[in-house]
């Protein structure tokens, strides 16, 4: 089984503090993970700093993968380069290998990768001509092409409107569970949270408050804490959990 766990990770830019004692306890493969806060809460350094693109105090501990089976999605993805789709994606296939010659199992693994995140419409199309829900689906499709054991994908459904959030996360929950890949994700939207994710990891001001099952650490406790909102979290008439605002914890001064 894949797992990854954080060591009293930490990170700097500069003289500021912007990671401090981050630990988890042993992340599993074959699920989706959240990772939750509000902005500038240090998601997108975590991230960098589990991914070895910065340095910093603490451990990140793998078994059952190796740094090189990770794969890292930042929340910017320009694409601006004279690519069709499907050529990109190959070349995020072949990316540090030699040699640029296909076998059939690496085609089937483009054709796959287009077809699971519903982009095979948009194979021949150039990256610049694309809208950001598009690009968006398109970098998912180059991080997973591989097939990597480990991800980190910042904010993946952002540019996607209601349907293709559905459909990615779902194909992403599919991923996971056929691969036993840990699977990161950092999301805002905790209702996609609570539907999609069996963990959540809660970072607050570059500290993790909560690491555990969805449901247990989003109580409204702790969404309190972190985005400064009263909650409840109930169940629909299906028996899905889903957050519901009533307002700000603290009434804003006039």
């Amino acid at each position: 089984m894949v797992t990854l766990t954080l060591d009293q990770i930490g990170a700097r830019y500069g003289r500021r503090t912007i990671l401090e004692d981050a630990s988890t306890p042993a992340l599993k493969g074959g699920v989706l993970t959240a990772l939750v806060g509000a902005n500038a809460a240090g998601k997108s350094t975590l991230f960098r700093r589990i991914a070895g693109q910065m340095r910093g105090t603490g451990a990140v501990r793998l078994t059952g993968a190796t740094k090189d089976d990770l794969r890292y999605m930042p929340q910017d993805t320009a694409m601006t380069a004279a690519l069709t789709v499907y050529e990109s994606i190959i070349l995020a296939l072949k990316q540090g290998a030699g040699g640029w010659r296909l076998s059939a199992s690496e085609l089937a693994s483009v054709d796959s990768v287009l077809q699971r995140f519903g982009i095979a419409h948009l194979a021949e199309r150039q990256l610049p001509e694309l809208s950001g829900g598009q690009r968006q689906a398109v970098s998912i499709a180059q991080t997973l092409v591989t097939r990597p054991k480990v991800v980190l994908m910042d904010e993946p459904t952002s540019a996607l409107d209601l349907y293709r959030q559905y459909e990615v996360l779902e194909a992403l929950r599919s991923y996971a569970a056929e691969t036993g890949a840990v699977m990161i994700l950092a999301l805002h939207d905790l209702n996609q949270v609570m539907r999609a994710c069996e963990t959540a990891i809660a970072l607050s001001q570059g500290r993790i408050l909560a690491s555990g099952p969805a449901l247990e650490v989003l109580t409204p406790a702790l969404i309190s804490q972190i985005y400064g909102i009263e909650s409840r979290v109930e169940r629909c008439s299906r028996g899905c959990p889903m957050m519901i605002v009533d307002g700000p914890a603290v009434p804003r001064s006039a």
